[in-house]
């Protein structure tokens, strides 16, 4: 048997990235040998295995070979006679395709050194083209290696395009493009997925809603950069440099939906957005079938982003129902996400990205105060049922009232 470390972790020690994980080939061996050194099997489609002592994953070296449409019709085939080689030709990418034998030399049979040097995303064989997954596999990549000056072949490009025309693309099933937008996501260049993916021609079929916004106007006033597509992208990318949270990056990215369905006469003001946005992500997340933490802070940044922009022009009154109608005061980290999300889109805009927004501070500390507005003893004492409700709530008005009237004072507004 021949051992090789393979994938992203040769990858990313060219590049100079940390190594978080590392995968390993086998070349030559049988699953009966691996068992027989007390390796534990855990692959459930092809034989792959768990090293004793440092619980790594090593694979036998495979094939694959496409027998059906979709990413699912393929029949994988290994055994002691499969080489490197060809274990490496079923890969993705050529940054993806280089391995590393036990003495640190490198196997490159596809050029993927090159290409890191280049800083290019190319395919390593036309058999590319027989999983729809590798489209969002290098939307993906481009969005890790974005900071690092990385681009799609022009090649590769033309191929996924090719894809999307056959309509390869439309195999996906929601989870696998769920996993694969939730993996871009984390990534300080989550833009550029959607950006790959719309070049290629794949957004109108995965998120036909996303790829909708484009080329729909907005006012020059609020939106020098007109295109709600292209404004979308921006609050994407500025709630990446606010959040980590990917939720807060999902909330930002289609918080405007509703924008593309606007009727034409009526552009380019957009007048009832917010709740055309809150039909359009219900549906896109039961299309997905989106977890609901994401789905409901997605809500209520699309319904209400409005709102807090509006805070210091807010009634007290007003501005409480808002709190209470998101659930402020029993999910506190939800509704900071919300108003992280909401910065986001003040920012994202040309010549605004560095605009103090004063709302957020001022909606946090509105609801710190008025949460703090308890019952007392003598509430309990005097007041009944409802009565106390009563109490609180016209209390809470009342810090708010004074709360906005010292912020109005204090604080520059955006």
């Amino acid at each position: 048997m021949q051992v090789y470390l393979v994938g992203g972790a040769v990858r990313d020690a060219l590049l100079g990235l940390p190594v978080k994980e590392r995968d390993w080939v086998v070349v030559g061996g049988t699953r009966a040998a691996l068992l027989k050194l007390k390796y534990r099997e855990v692959g459930r489609d092809f034989p792959v295995f768990l090293h004793p002592d440092s619980h790594e994953e090593y694979a036998l070296a495979r094939r694959e070979r496409k027998v059906a449409p979709g990413y699912r019709g393929f029949v994988v085939e290994f055994g002691p006679e499969v080489t490197l080689e060809e274990d490496l030709a079923r890969r993705d990418l050529s940054i993806n395709a280089i391995a590393q034998a036990a003495d640190g030399s490198l196997i490159d049979p596809y050029g993927g050194r090159r290409d890191i040097e280049l800083r290019i995303l190319r395919h390593v064989s036309p058999a590319f083209t027989e999983d729809p997954v590798r489209v969002l596999r290098v939307a993906r990549f481009a969005a890790r290696f974005a900071a690092l000056g990385f681009r799609v072949a022009t090649e590769t490009q033309d191929l996924m395009r090719h894809m999307v025309e056959r309509r390869e693309v439309d195999a996906l099933v929601a989870e696998r493009v769920w996993q694969e937008t939730e993996k871009a996501l984390r990534e300080t260049s989550a833009s550029a997925f959607f950006k790959v993916l719309r070049e290629c021609g794949a957004l109108q079929r995965i998120y036909p809603e996303i790829d909708a916004l484009f080329g729909v106007p907005q006012p020059a006033r609020w939106h020098p950069e007109i295109d709600t597509g292209v404004h979308t992208l921006m609050v994407l990318d500025q709630a990446a440099a606010l959040s980590g949270d990917t939720r807060v990056r999902f909330a930002a990215l289609v918080h405007d939906l509703g924008k593309a369905a606007t009727p034409r006469v009526e552009w380019p003001s957009h007048r009832g957005h917010e709740e055309r946005s809150v039909a359009l992500i219900e549906a896109l997340a039961d299309r997905l079938r989106l977890p609901g933490d994401y789905r409901e802070l997605a809500l209520i940044v699309a319904r209400h982003h409005g709102t807090v922009h509006r805070a210091f022009e807010l009634k007290p009154k007003t501005l409480l129902e808002f709190m209470e109608r998101t659930d402020a005061f029993r999910r506190p980290e939800r509704f900071s996400q919300a108003l992280l999300a909401c910065e986001a889109d003040a920012r994202g805009r040309t010549g605004k990205e560095t605009n103090p927004y004063p709302q957020r501070g001022f909606v946090s500390a509105a609801r710190d105060a008025a949460a703090a507005v308890k019952p007392t003893a003598e509430d309990v004492a005097s007041h009944k049922g409802a009565a106390i409700a009563e109490a609180i709530h016209a209390r809470r008005i009342q810090v708010l009232r004074e709360l906005r009237d010292a912020f109005a004072a204090a604080a520059p507004r955006a």
